[in-house]
């Protein structure tokens, strides 16, 4: 029997953790890398390295390949339409893709859905930002690139139109939206099958720091469940609206006065689902393999009361598993998941998973790992 091929473009910690979940499946993977340094390339057996913008390298990397999929949401969508006139099966589909990559088109495609959204428009310059400024609540109001920008890339604060000036340097469309008065971050995390078969994920708090995900906790504390609901029903909306194959990721503001808003969507294994590799009974990667090669969708209920995920961050400590003495010693039951890259100050080098039934306990065992193997502690 000849198990299928998955191919997966991007070479980052969500394609190494997407192989990991298909191994048990005998699910084959062929993976195009930047570099054979990269995360997954270091796991990956059959590892094409390329240039993803290239489309004689998608061409010839799709060869051979059932399906394909991406860790990112980079690759140009004429390439992709190109791959899919080839016969090639490209999942989650660049038209379902396209709003992920281009932050403008999903805004728009979420209004003329009802989906509710922070206010927003595309502007011109940084006398148009200050127009759309006063047709709302004023200054400060969020700019972002339409296209690319993670962890706070891409995304500014400004407070006049003195400010204004940075996002236009990119030369790429930019979008303004009203500064929304969140009471927190929610993500609403939810898999879609081909035949339209789709499971949602508990609705989880992710806490940033600096424009970057620290702690993500599942599920929500204190979030009702008809605010539960309404998130997992928006994102599964969302999901079927754009037609969307595989994993979907949809980060929320939660306001003060207890709506929701849309912030920013993912179409792939996201950060904000790492705590199911260990907490849910079917992790957010295996349900996207399943979701991929249309297999059933596999159960997302969590296994515990609480599970915590805190990411990892690079410090002035290098020798990372010279840490793990300490941290398996001190919690047996921590889950500690290291992407193989180099130790740098700031860049997310691997998270840890804790659960159990005493939300404080477990955010506290997840922090003190996660700082013990960054070196910020040394007890």
């Amino acid at each position: 029997m000849t198990f299928p091929v998955v191919g997966m473009v991007g070479g980052g910690q969500l394609a190494r953790m997407t192989h990991e979940a298909g191994i048990p499946l005998g699910i084959r993977f062929k993976l195009l890398s930047d570099t054979p340094q990269d995360s997954a390339a270091q796991v990956v057996s059959d590892v094409v390295i390329g240039d993803y913008r290239d489309l004689d390298t998608l061409r010839a990397f799709a060869q051979g390949c059932d399906v394909v999929t991406f860790d990112h949401e980079h690759v140009p969508a004429e390439h992709l339409r190109a791959l899919e006139a080839d016969g090639v099966v490209i999942r989650p589909g660049v038209e379902a893709l396209l709003h992920a990559q281009d932050k403008g088109v999903m805004r728009e495609r979420l209004r003329t859905a009802g989906v509710p959204c922070p206010c927003h428009r595309i502007v011109a310059d940084p006398e148009d930002v200050a127009r759309f400024a006063d047709e709302g609540d004023g200054f400060p109001v969020v700019l972002k690139t339409v296209r690319g920008g993670y962890d706070g890339k891409g995304v500014w604060v400004v407070r006049g139109a003195a400010e204004a000036a940075e996002p236009f340097r990119a030369g790429v469309p930019v979008l303004a939206e009203e500064m929304v008065d969140f009471a927190r971050e929610l993500a609403a995390n939810v898999v879609r099958s081909p035949h339209g078969q789709a499971v949602a994920y508990p609705v989880v708090e992710s806490i940033q720091v600096n424009g970057v995900c620290d702690t993500v906790i599942a599920p929500a504390p204190g979030l009702s469940e008809e605010l539960s609901g309404q998130a997992q029903e928006m994102a599964l909306k969302i999901a079927a609206e754009l037609g969307v194959v595989g994993h979907l990721a949809v980060e929320l503001f939660e306001t003060r006065d207890g709506q929701l808003l849309v912030n920013e969507l993912a179409m792939r294994p996201h950060n904000s689902g790492h705590w199911t590799q260990d907490g849910a009974v079917t992790s957010q990667f295996a349900n996207h393999v399943r979701a991929v090669l249309d297999l059933p969708l596999g159960d997302p209920r969590p296994r515990a009361r609480w599970t915590v995920m805190t990411n990892v961050l690079g410090g002035d400590f290098p020798d990372m598993y010279a840490a793990y003495l300490h941290c398996m010693a001190r919690d047996p039951a921590l889950k500690i998941h290291m992407y193989g890259k180099d130790v740098k100050p700031g860049r997310k080098v691997g998270h840890v998973n804790t659960y159990g039934d005493d939300l404080a306990d477990v955010r506290e065992r997840g922090r003190h790992a996660a700082d013990y193997l960054r070196g910020t502690i040394t007890e």
